[in-house]
């Protein structure tokens, strides 16, 4: 039987998503709950998964075309594979060292348009490449990754959007063009939007944050030890916030149309740096958590963000943000407001 591979239902504030990567292949027996595809939307990556056992019919959406919500991107075709299928797999899948070897060199000449016309301008020599594509096929990443650094020093496939760096002469004039992921794409867009629309106000306040160094540095090994979490600042920070906003709650309130919406609960964003781009996960009433529990719901998110699997349930709603700056040496900030979708237009 045949099986849509479909988009999952986003929300409103996102209307469409990218094919970032397909990991299966048309003909390809896949398990039931296997990775098959990656979409990126503005804000996450969502991950599909095979729905039962059986294999990829056909891919309708290739990487870098666009989709909508809950539109169709590929055929899956539901059966458990037989037993030439499974032993043909086991093949594949565990090859000699004599066939592995005389594979290469083929695989690595089968390249996909994008790689060959990057190969031609740069005049690559591919055979000098990790592939990171199934079977070690070349993607354009791993070869613009070839281009900014040279291959024996690279040890895994270079990512959009990372840190850039270029290898150069002197007297030479170096470009690199690296595609914005969605994300940051879409973060651009809503800056420049929040610039044109919002009434943005920065005022800046010193305080002396000696007692809460001190504090800090007198308990940080008992509490790492206690909680298994480092005493970072940002527990300080969250609990100093939530503290303010009982105290002023029309800045822990939103504009709707021609109300003012106040909220009786306190769900601070963190504003967290990931190689796609800045996020801002939700850590969910607050007020209810202790040092501990904050300081490990940071951690928590940071590492989600790293890896790109915070979920739009972690990274929608929120009441009053915190970025913290000073964790690239910066003095002094101002913060652009990220308006949320539609309405309320309050997220400080």
């Amino acid at each position: 039987m045949s099986i849509e591979i479909k988009v999952p239902i986003l929300p409103e504030s996102i209307t469409e998503g990218s094919i970032l990567k397909w990991y299966k292949k048309p003909g390809e027996f896949v398990k039931r709950d296997e990775h098959l595809v990656d979409i990126e939307t503005d804000k996450v990556v969502l991950e599909v998964v095979a729905p039962v056992d059986g294999s990829v019919g056909s891919i309708l959406k290739k990487e870098g075309d666009t989709a909508k919500s809950e539109e169709v991107v590929g055929i899956f075709e539901e059966g458990a594979a037989d037993a030439t299928a499974v032993a043909l797999e086991q093949k594949i899948q565990a090859p000699t060292k004599e066939a592995k070897a005389s594979a290469e060199p083929e695989q690595k000449q089968v390249l996909s348009p994008s790689v060959r016309k990057i190969v031609g301008e740069k005049d690559l020599d591919v055979t000098q490449m990790r592939g990171s594509g199934k079977g070690g096929r070349l993607t354009k990443e791993d070869v613009l990754k070839g281009i900014e650094a040279p291959v024996a020093k690279s040890s895994a496939p270079a990512t959009r959007e990372s840190t850039v760096e270029l290898s150069f002469s002197v007297g030479e004039r170096v470009e690199k063009r690296v595609p914005m992921t969605r994300l940051r794409a879409r973060i651009a867009e809503r800056l420049l939007q929040a610039q044109q629309t919002a009434a943005i106000l920065t005022t800046f306040n010193e305080i002396n944050m000696q007692p809460v160094m001190s504090i800090r540095q007198k308990h940080k090994e008992i509490f790492e030890k206690d909680y298994g979490v480092r005493l970072g600042f940002m527990s300080f920070f969250t609990l100093a916030v939530v503290e303010a906003l009982k105290r002023f709650p029309i800045v822990n309130a939103s504009v709707d149309d021609n109300d003012i919406v106040y909220h009786s609960y306190f769900d601070i964003g963190i504003a967290v740096s990931s190689p796609r781009g800045l996020v801002v996960p939700i850590i969910r009433d607050a007020d209810t958590l202790d040092m501990a529990q904050i300081e490990k719901k940071v951690a928590y998110y940071g590492e989600k963000a790293k890896n790109g699997q915070l979920t739009l349930e972690e990274l929608t709603g929120g009441t009053f943000t915190i970025s913290n700056g000073g964790v690239f040496g910066s003095l002094m900030s101002t913060p652009i407001l990220n308006p949320p979708p539609k309405r309320n237009f309050g997220d400080a």
